[in-house]
């Protein structure tokens, strides 16, 4: 096997690796926000226990790309390929610890009923998880089009997080014994919020890997 060949087997399982930690991180924000809507306390613990697994798939993936660094010399493109491997898992994995901090919510408000049905939340986490995936598949097929596409549902997150906003703020002002728990469900709205956004600093990562440009999609 030549050195191209090897470079680009070992960049086709980093590939693998990374993938399957988007994945893991996908899976943890779904099950962190049916954690709060269901109050499943066992399900929010596992989230909180999930966690260390995917930080060991960080460091696997960055000990990864310093090897390749290291060991094949790689060219300018394959360069910013690697590099933004690196951008993209440090993403994730503050995800992660966002839907961690989501479970911890669901322990904190065990045996409360809720003041409201959980509607917008969940849409925000829906749309925060196809981001992921979306931003992921831009990466891997270096889809420099679908990277800039992902920033339109950040602002349709922005409207949702602005509208929960506002609906908290009316309960609490109503009735100030809701203020507790509705501080909660602001918390989590704004930890979706900023999913989202570490998504969009994965498409600004896979449109400089692509072009070599560097574009701030939050302007």
């Amino acid at each position: 096997m030549g050195p191209r060949s090897h470079f680009d087997k070992e960049l086709s399982m980093l590939y693998d690796r990374l993938k399957e930690m988007g994945y893991m991180v996908e899976e943890a924000i779904d099950n962190a926000i049916k954690s709060l809507a269901k109050q499943d306390i066992d399900m929010a613990k596992r989230v909180i226990a999930k966690d260390d697994l995917i930080d060991d798939m960080e460091l696997e993936i960055e000990d990864r790309c310093i090897k390749l660094i290291a060991t094949q010399h790689p060219l300018a493109g394959d360069l910013r390929e690697i590099f933004t491997s690196l951008k993209i898992i440090t993403d994730l994995e503050r995800m992660a610890d966002h839907a961690v901090d989501i479970a911890k919510v669901t322990l904190r408000l065990e045996g409360q009923k809720y003041i409201k049905p959980l509607i917008d939340i969940p849409r925000m986490s829906q749309l925060a998880r196809e981001m992921v995936r979306d931003c992921l598949k831009a990466y891997m097929n270096k889809d420099v089009d679908l990277a800039y596409a992902i920033h339109k549902k950040d602002d349709i997150i922005d409207g949702l997080y602005k509208q929960i906003f506002r609906e908290l703020l009316v309960y609490m002002m109503e009735d100030p014994k809701t203020i507790s728990q509705a501080t909660q469900f602001l918390f989590v709205s704004r930890y979706l919020e900023r999913i989202a956004d570490h998504t969009t600093n994965i498409c600004e990562w896979v449109i400089y890997m692509i072009t070599g440009k560097r574009v701030d999609l939050n302007l």
